[in-house]
């Protein structure tokens, strides 16, 4: 953990120095010319690094055997040692942010100002990182800190001017690009006023959350233009040098390098029991005393307690492998999959098709009722795949209502599985939905139950959509079946040839539909009667008004072929309301959609992009009541919209 700490007048002491020793001040005050500068405080595991320097000292070596350190009144136990030469230094940072306008082509600033540059490199000391960030119409990091001052060299020397000065973006950029630890400088340095759309506030509140020392070379501006800089100095804890001269830069930039290479670096305990208070330096150099002082706060450490050994006589356990959270979640998913895959392997899903007997595979055509098509399998299958559908016939044997409708729907919906596989491909889909929300959510049972449910009844909807469709698609070519069977009865044929007919030239599900029935006849199955099975499985009762037609037709005569093309005439005019009623009612139904929708997706939103806003719904009591509250009122909802845009034609 670490924090800069200084006070405003030891950044004044530092700048009154700096301005004298570059020339750039005819006098300073002389109470300033013993003022040392407490750069940056920084505390890890109970020890204290402080970097301080000597402002105007010059070359002259610290006598730091004359080291004196108090905090909070108390004297602290310190050594100092050059800050390039300390055991365990403290990490320095430098980022130099030079205006590469056109405006700085003038006078020769810019040549002036690369020169600076390099003079600053070459006076740096060892171990200060170095970063380079320009900023014209764009701001660039043309070299991001580094030890390579050969790099650096080459960086300085390749730059190149361009139009705008984004001074506020390239600010920014340059505290971003100086990082998070240790002693951090910012030196920019510019001729002219920030021509970007950034508000000043924001980078002043930037400067000041990120710790950073900025000082500002003011290169031949107007005293107005250098007050617009101050807020960025003040905010960074440094000072706005101006040089009004480009030859003076070199003296400037030589000076801040020379700071930088006379810090000292003291290390100290502080007292027991002192956690804040002002901090006193005081060291002599020259034949001057040099002291700052500085309020700093220090991290709480708890107290250490001695851990008391626990007497056991269990034996403990050998150490075995740990198995990460990725691979834990990798098995559940595998054995999800794994799952998924035997039991569509033993429903046949891989393999050829199960080779059926005659019997078999005339059995759904000589007996009526879905109940039929779940029969026990023939004693010739007898493999695992006979074992599983065994099992979830026994398990459909205490309910044979259910059986019975979910057969119907597996009719209606055209899909080739009795009863009991759809039971065992319905289960796999559930737990494989869920075992992919449980890897998606990192280990979440809530959302792995959520992902259980969403596929039962993604299941379950599909089977109804399948019935849907294939419903609505035999009651719209019912028109044009009756026409066709009229027509080939006008044509001289046989009732039974104009069915034949339909089974030759119609589409499905009506040509599927008549070629069971017409197959049924020949296995002595009355006509009406194979007729009525249509109806009933298609769930028609367009069709079975038809039939209806056509069994009175054949008890008391009449001509059947005119009769269809009545029913034919008035099954388009049906058909026709029925669209018409569709479409007036389907912004009711796309509102509801809507509306049932939203929530559930705003939900599902939240979990993933913000969880922890939403863990209260299933953490708390009052979230349990808020969730069920809107389950019960988005059904009773939902049942209401249905019941009003439901329209029976």
């Amino acid at each position: 953990m670490s924090d800069r700490r200084s006070l405003l007048a030891g950044r004044a002491s530092r700048v009154a120095a700096l301005l004298l020793a570059s020339g750039l001040m005819v006098a300073a005050a002389p109470a300033y010319a013993d003022n040392g500068s407490i750069d940056h405080v920084e505390t890890s595991g109970g020890t204290v690094r402080v970097l301080f320097s000597l402002p105007g000292a010059g070359n002259a070596q610290p006598d730091l055997g004359s080291l004196r350190v108090v905090l909070g009144g108390k004297p602290m136990t310190a050594q100092a040692a050059p800050a390039s030469d300390a055991a365990n230094a403290v990490q320095r940072t430098a980022v130099l942010t030079v205006d590469t306008s056109r405006s700085m082509s003038t006078n020769n600033k810019f040549s002036e100002a690369k020169q600076a540059a390099q003079l600053f490199l070459d006076s740096a000391p060892a171990d200060l990182r170095v970063g380079i960030v320009t900023f014209a119409k764009q701001v660039s990091v043309a070299q991001a800190p580094t030890l390579d001052r050969g790099a650096s060299r080459r960086v300085l020397a390749n730059l190149q001017l361009s139009s705008g000065t984004r001074l506020y973006d390239g600010l920014q950029q340059a505290v971003r690009s100086a990082g998070t630890v240790g002693q951090r400088n910012v030196i920019l340095l510019s001729d002219g006023r920030d021509t970007s759309n950034t508000p000043l506030p924001s980078v002043v509140r930037t400067l000041k959350k990120a710790g950073v020392k900025v000082d500002v070379v003011a290169l031949d501006q107007s005293p107005r233009e250098e007050g617009l800089l101050a807020p960025l100095s003040a905010a960074g804890g440094g000072s706005v040098i101006s040089a009004k001269d480009p030859k003076a830069l070199g003296r400037v930039f030589a000076s801040e390098a020379q700071d930088l290479a006379s810090q000292i670096q003291i290390t100290g305990t502080p007292p027991a029991g002192v956690r804040e208070g002002t901090l006193e330096i005081s060291i002599d150099a020259n034949g001057n005393s040099f002291s700052d002082s500085a309020f700093v706060t220090l991290p709480a450490t708890a107290p250490s307690r001695p851990v008391k050994p626990v007497k056991t006589a269990l034996t403990p356990a050998p150490p075995r492998r740990a198995i990460s959270a990725h691979l834990m979640l990798a098995g559940v998913g595998a054995v999800g999959v794994g799952v998924l895959v035997i039991l569509v392997t033993l429903l046949g899903g891989f393999g050829g098709g199960r080779r059926q007997s005659v019997e078999n595979r005339i059995e759904v055509y000589t007996r009526r009722g879905s109940s039929q098509l779940s029969a026990p399998t023939a004693p010739q299958e007898q493999g695992v795949a006979a074992q599983a559908v065994g099992l979830a016939n026994k398990a459909l044997e205490s309910n044979k209502g259910f059986e019975l409708k979910l057969g119907e729907k597996l009719e209606a919906g055209g899909i080739a599985f009795r009863p009991a596989e759809w039971l065992l491909l319905h289960a796999s889909v559930a737990f494989a939905g869920a075992a992919v929300v449980f890897m998606l959510t990192g280990g979440s049972m809530l959302m792995a139950l959520v992902g259980f449910l969403g596929g039962a009844l993604a299941a379950w909807m599909y089977l109804g959509f399948k019935q849907s469709r294939r419903l609505k698609a035999f009651n719209g070519q019912l028109a044009g079946t009756l026409q066709l069977m009229a027509g080939s009865l006008q044509a001289g044929l046989s009732f039974a040839q104009g069915m034949d007919t339909i089974v030759r030239e119609g589409a499905e599900p009506v040509a599927g539909e008549f070629r069971r029935a017409l197959v049924e006849t020949r296995l002595g199955v009355t006509v009406e009667d194979a007729l009525d099975g249509i109806a009933e499985r298609m769930h028609s009762d367009d069709f079975r008004w038809t039939v209806m037609a056509i069994r009175i037709q054949r008890e008391v005569g009449g001509n059947l072929a005119e009769l269809m093309l009545s029913v034919a005439a008035t099954l388009r005019e049906r058909d026709y309301l029925r669209r018409q009623v569709k479409s007036l009612s389907a912004e009711g139904r796309f509102s509801a959609y809507i509306l049932l929708g939203l929530p559930p997706l705003v939900m599902l939103y939240e979990y993933f992009t913000n969880k922890h806003y939403l863990m209260p719904l299933f953490t708390t009591s009052l979230g349990y009541l808020m969730v069920a509250g809107m389950v019960i009122l988005m059904s009773v909802g939902g049942f209401m919209m249905k019941r009003m845009i439901k329209l029976e034609v």
